[in-house]
């Protein structure tokens, strides 16, 4: 007979075996957990009806959720925008507006990298796309090799924290608990702050590097500037204001309440396609007019309804009609622009090649995810939520001490697996624990109980994705090294690329404790006293009508796992009782 105290190690030492062997994380969780559940069953710890909370939560959490959505529609708009030409825009502008400078080129890289970052969420296309573009001309003027190849790595990396990334969809749907949750509207809101402080790091390095070795970041070439004056700010405009009415149709209408994540993504993908028309060079002079008519319209919708948002929810105010013709408008021009798109060849093979990466992608996400749904079942079956919990709460140092052994865990555990693997498999087990003991330290900031408890799941999902960043970057297994190896010319050797990675996965590590040590980075944007929701992109399961979402019992039985207490088969037709033990602290108090 196998003790129930060993069953939870035992799964995990499996898991580890199957992916060391090579086997595919999928299937690797489904094969654990399902060989697992029927050891558990075997021997008493669990009946048959437990296992039914498998299908119900594939079905709930994974198929029915429509956060997961926003997956698709991110991927996509980022594989378009990577073959439209704006980063090469971009970098060339900003190349020439700061190449006056020592450093010039890697500041530019800096910036680009972060406006790239906000509206693809790509690391692979943002560190080729760059790396093709601006790698040669750092070569040609001088630039030192291991600094070259550092700085595109590093600024292709920073789209893992920079809003919208999918990494912060995927930890706010997976940092969930049954006191709080972490929806994707915080997690961006927390983002943002080190976001900032990420690049002002790399800015930072850079100026200093600049000082101290001024051989390795000369200034570019007199001879090599083409543009002067208006000329020069109107390139960079030409692509700055689009990138930046992008980022406010996918981050600005989240923010302001009007769009859902998946709303926004899937506005962000439409606007990726018009930016991909409308720089494309067979973009004639007539489709120029209809895009201008068409933003003109926007702009006069947009106007009307910030004068009279209060008064246009009456049916007969006067303002309405010139409000719905406006859109309408806008929705033909729209309408004209995606026409364009499918009769230009070359945009429409661009299209279809992003279709299919989207798909791929998005295929891999759901079946990691169900196969994640399996284990985390049949894991907190046998008691692995206590387990966890005992590991990491029995830790000398408090929060300090949880904090840094999570972090050091998740770096090295970045070196062999994935950010998707990462937040499916190793998230839904700390965050309770997380809640637990971050949330008391966050609680004179935030103003009560349940906002600190929200507030503790975003600092920790934060500090978790930055820490992830990392995983792209240290040798000998950082992808965006290996992304940077294949486009790099032969004369830069790998030797370089490892070398000269090394600081600014120091700089990131940097960035990982002052998250930790400083919460307000992340905290400062979020609402105090106000207690994180789930957002209406991230609903599971429908509840009666007039419902608060207190107390309430679902509309089918699906056991809840988050807590750390040993779960029980689900009972048809009966409502959870209170376990003793499992109240929150502050229903405690």
């Amino acid at each position: 007979m196998i003790p129930l105290e060993i069953m939870p190690p035992l799964m995990f030492g499996g898991l580890v075996v199957f992916m060391l062997v090579g086997f595919p994380v999928a299937f690797s969780l489904l094969a654990v957990g399902l060989f697992f559940g029927l050891i558990a069953m075997s021997e008493g710890f669990f009946g048959v009806a437990f296992m039914q909370a498998v299908p119900q939560r594939i079905f709930g959490s994974v198929l029915a959720n429509d956060l997961l959505l926003a997956i698709p529609f991110f991927t996509f708009m980022g594989a378009v925008l990577e073959k439209c030409r704006l980063a090469e825009d971009m970098l060339d502008s900003m190349g020439q507006l700061f190449g006056k400078m020592r450093g010039g080129l890697g500041y530019s890289v800096i910036i680009v990298g972060f406006i790239l970052g906000a509206i693809t969420g790509t690391v692979a296309a943002q560190v080729i796309a760059m790396a093709m573009i601006s790698l040669p001309v750092m070569m040609r003027y001088g630039y030192h090799m291991r600094y070259a190849t550092g700085v595109l790595a590093a600024s292709g990396t920073i789209t893992q924290l920079v809003p919208p990334s999918l990494v912060l969809v995927v930890l706010a749907d997976q940092l969930k608990t049954q006191t709080a949750s972490a929806d994707v509207g915080s997690m961006y809101l927390g983002a943002w702050g080190p976001s900032l402080v990420q690049i002002a790091l790399f800015a930072l390095y850079t100026f200093v590097l600049s000082r101290v070795r001024p051989e390795w970041l000369p200034a570019a070439p007199r001879d090599e500037k083409t543009l002067e004056g208006w000329a020069l700010w109107r390139q960079c405009l030409r692509g700055i204001i689009p990138a930046a009415v992008l980022i406010f149709m996918v981050l600005g209408t989240m923010m302001l309440g009007i769009a859902t994540p998946t709303e926004s993504g899937a506005m962000g993908a439409l606007g990726a396609v018009i930016l991909a028309v409308i720089r494309h060079p067979e973009f004639t002079a007539r489709d120029k007019i209809v895009f201008r008519v068409g933003m003109g319209a926007m702009v006069v919708a947009g106007l009307i309804g910030a004068v009279y948002y209060e008064k246009l929810t009456g049916l007969a105010h006067p303002a309405k009609p010139y409000v719905q013709a406006a859109l309408a408008v806008l929705y033909v021009a729209v309408a004209w622009l995606i026409v364009r798109a499918s009769r230009i060849k070359p945009l429409r093979e661009l299209i279809v090649l992003s279709y299919q990466s989207t798909m791929r992608l998005t295929a891999m996400v759901v079946f990691i995810l169900i196969g994640s749904t399996c284990f985390s079942v049949v894991f907190q079956g046998v008691d692995g939520g206590r387990w966890v919990e005992h590991l990491f709460t029995g830790i000398p140092g408090g929060w300090i001490g949880f904090l840094l052994v999570v972090n050091l865990f998740v770096f090295f555990l970045a070196f062999f697996l994935d950010f998707f693997e990462i937040a499916f498999i190793v998230v839904p087990m700390l965050a309770p624990v997380a809640q637990k003991i971050l949330a008391p330290e966050l609680e004179p900031m935030m103003g009560s109980p349940e906002a600190a408890a929200s507030a503790a799941l975003v600092w920790f999902g934060v500090m978790l994705c930055v820490n992830m960043q990392t995983s792209f970057m240290h040798p000998p297994f950082g992808f965006a090294l290996f992304y940077l190896r294949g486009v790099a010319p032969k004369e830069v050797k790998s030797s370089d690329i490892y070398w000269g990675a090394l600081p600014w996965v120091g700089l990131q590590m940097i960035m990982v404790l002052l998250v930790a040590v400083f919460p307000q980075t992340v905290t400062a944007f979020l609402d105090k006293g106000v207690p994180g929701t789930t957002g209406a992109g991230d609903l599971i399961i429908e509840r009666p009508a007039g419902d608060t979402g207190q107390g309430a019992e679902p509309d089918f039985q699906v056991p809840q796992f988050e807590d750390s207490t040993p779960a029980e088969p689900a009972k048809p037709d009966a409502k959870p009782e209170a376990k003793p033990g499992t109240a929150p602290e502050a229903d405690k108090k």
